[in-house]
């Protein structure tokens, strides 16, 4: 038997890397093999992916040397970072340029960069319909991963540019889950008004980014725009209810009052928000639903994913 091409991933243990990684092992008649790349070798999670049958190494994408050591050999590379460890535009722009720096040295075949679009194209600094953050941004944690886009052209990494969407995981990690209001009535705040909002599992994500791998060169030089479902959140907030045995209604806010919650990055959320509502046509437009199924046939709806995560859903 051949042996396999190995597929090196970065964020390995967080939600889109490990998706990637499960896909990789769940599949024993691939042709791909997985080495998964973290800060801690030793953590929990690490330790998990190891005894699924992982290829464990470190890597930081602070440090590009580590990276090119963990990329050393690998026939692809998923490029990941987390925004949200650091909240900083300029440290998520490094670790952008030492990912694309370390797949370029270590001579991957494949690079899939995970990104979002940049703002600033649809809504330019001068414009205040929304707020200019940090002088230099719209929406800084999608910014800075579109801006870093070029790290990997400039170097002429084979690539494919992976554009994510708004994560339903969000509901339980990041406190975007249903809160009681003054009446005492459960309800999901977002300020979307009927705008569908094109989310998506966050481990199908990684599921899609296997689909892309097992194309092989079919996607290189392309960008790759997925989503699960396109829902309104008074969608959401039925499904929600549905699936939680409880009413939970939409809480319509504007994204004014949504930035003036002053939770780390109520600014930089808001305006992802305000994004996602202005430009739903053109945001919704690039995310085809049937090319996302057709790289990811496990692809979830919102209400499959409730079936499973409902019940890890804080109130608050």
């Amino acid at each position: 038997m051949a042996e396999k091409k190995i597929i090196a991933v970065a964020g390995a243990t967080g939600a889109q890397g490990g998706g990637l990684v499960r896909a990789i092992l769940n599949d024993t008649s691939g042709v791909f093999a997985v080495r998964a790349i973290t800060r801690d070798v030793n953590s929990p999670k690490a330790k998990e992916l190891a005894k699924l049958g992982a290829e464990v190494v470190a890597g930081d994408v602070d440090d590009v040397e580590s990276l090119k050591k963990a990329f050393k050999g690998a026939y692809g590379a998923f490029c990941v970072t987390f925004y949200w460890a650091h909240m900083s535009p300029d440290r998520e722009i490094a670790n952008a340029k030492a990912l694309a720096t370390a797949a370029k040295a270590a001579g991957v075949q494949h690079a899939i960069w995970s990104t979002l679009e940049d703002v600033r194209k649809f809504v330019p600094l001068s414009d205040n319909r929304m707020p200019t953050i940090q002088g230099k941004y719209k929406c800084p944690h999608f910014d800075a991963k579109g801006e870093s886009n070029h790290f990997f052209t400039d170097l002429g990494v084979p690539v494919t540019f992976l554009q994510t969407t708004f994560y339903w995981d969000n509901l339980i990690f990041f406190g975007n889950g249903p809160k009681k209001g003054p009446d005492g009535k459960l309800a999901i705040t977002l300020p979307m008004g009927d705008k569908k909002l094109a989310g998506i599992a966050a481990e199908d994500i990684g599921k899609c980014a296997y689909g892309i791998f097992k194309r092989g060169g079919e996607f290189i030089g392309k960008t790759v725009s997925i989503a699960g479902e396109f829902l309104t959140c008074a969608q959401m907030a039925a499904s929600l209810s549905k699936a939680m045995g409880r009413e939970i209604r939409y809480n319509e806010v504007t994204p004014d009052v949504y930035r003036s919650f002053g939770f780390p990055g109520a600014d930089d959320v808001g305006n992802m928000f305000q994004f996602y509502r202005d430009f739903e046509k053109e945001f919704c437009g690039v995310r085809d639903l049937k090319a996302t199924r057709a790289l990811n046939p496990a692809l979830q709806t919102f209400e499959q994913w409730l079936k499973q995560n409902a019940g890890r859903i804080p109130i608050g």
